[in-house]
């Protein structure tokens, strides 16, 4: 096997392309956390961004980890070639073997415990409780969702993403009512996020006999799903802009809004699988968005009131 060919494997299994945008997720609850303590420092921010992206690239890796028997099964490679750079799923197609999979897994955790272990005492003990719920709950969310009449796995396993961003706050800060804010702006997001996803893998999903939304409740039940979760997230992201934020933020998540919006009449209209994996774009472009205006908003903090 070439080195090329093995690089490319290892860009599919990081999904590579991915990677900038949940390290800036993670810096945004830094950055509310300094706006709240009217503090900064740029070494922190720096930690903190490698601590979100090795973090989060090794829940890549155990994502495949965990799946790599059953996505065998999988034959639509529609979806693959949207998260995969190089279109492929490197361990099920036996171009990275588990060992090497597990390597990379415990050379990326290795990291990450190391750079928490440099925040001060209580935030690098927060950090550590999150990560281990992290990829508990992600190696539940691939298991539960196999053997499942509710859906429970995705209810409980994006609480992980939710955290995402908290975990980033409680790098320097506190347990606040912020905290309450992030989660309730994040967690609907993630919620018709994973609808999507859903929709858009629903034919690999039903060979592979995955309870998913779409397996259990239909697509007309999984549009129902998205759609009531944007809206809610919408509701909770105007206080968040209206709380914690203020006026910088405002024509940022004013755009995504639009995207949100748009993207869920369109898959009001045409309710397959095809037109959830194009309106997956405009809930990543929404999400990085609302990131960029949190973040432009703790730099420039204009209130509203």
């Amino acid at each position: 096997m070439t080195f090329k060919t093995k690089l490319k494997a290892y860009l599919d299994l990081t999904r590579a392309h991915f990677a900038p945008v949940w390290p800036l997720l993670f810096i945004s609850g830094l950055l509310i956390a300094f706006k709240d303590n009217n503090y900064f420092s740029l070494p922190l921010l720096i930690v903190v961004f490698f601590i979100g992206l090795f973090g989060f690239e090794a829940g890549m890796v155990l994502n495949d980890i965990v799946d790599r028997k059953i996505d065998k099964l999988g034959n639509d490679n529609k979806f693959t070639k949207y998260w995969r750079p190089f279109k492929e799923r490197p361990l099920s197609a036996d171009i990275i073997s588990f060992r090497e999979a597990k390597i990379i897994f415990l050379i990326f955790i290795g990291i990450t415990i190391a750079l928490i272990a440099t925040l001060p005492f209580p935030n690098n003990l927060y950090l550590y409780i999150i990560m281990i719920y992290a990829y508990s709950v992600e190696i539940f969310y691939q298991k539960k969702k196999g053997r499942q009449q509710f859906p429970i796995a995705q209810l409980i396993g994006r609480t992980d993403l939710t955290l995402f961003p908290v975990a980033g706050y409680l790098c320097y800060g506190n347990f606040s009512l912020t905290i309450v804010f992030i989660i309730l702006f994040l967690y609907p997001w993630a919620q018709a996020h994973l609808g999507v996803n859903d929709l858009g893998d629903y034919d690999n999903d039903k060979a592979k006999n995955l309870k998913t939304i779409t397996t259990l409740y239909g697509i007309k039940g999984n549009v129902k799903w998205i759609v009531y979760f944007t809206f809610i997230q919408i509701g909770f992201a105007i206080l968040l802009l209206i709380f914690k934020l203020g006026f910088i933020a405002l024509i940022g998540f004013i755009l995504s809004f639009i995207l949100l919006i748009t993207a869920n009449i369109t898959l009001f209209k045409n309710q397959t699988s095809t037109t959830a994996i194009k309106m997956l774009p405009r809930y990543h472009a929404s999400l990085l968005i609302y990131i960029l205006s949190i973040i432009f908003s703790t730099i420039f903090p204009i209130p509203f009131f």
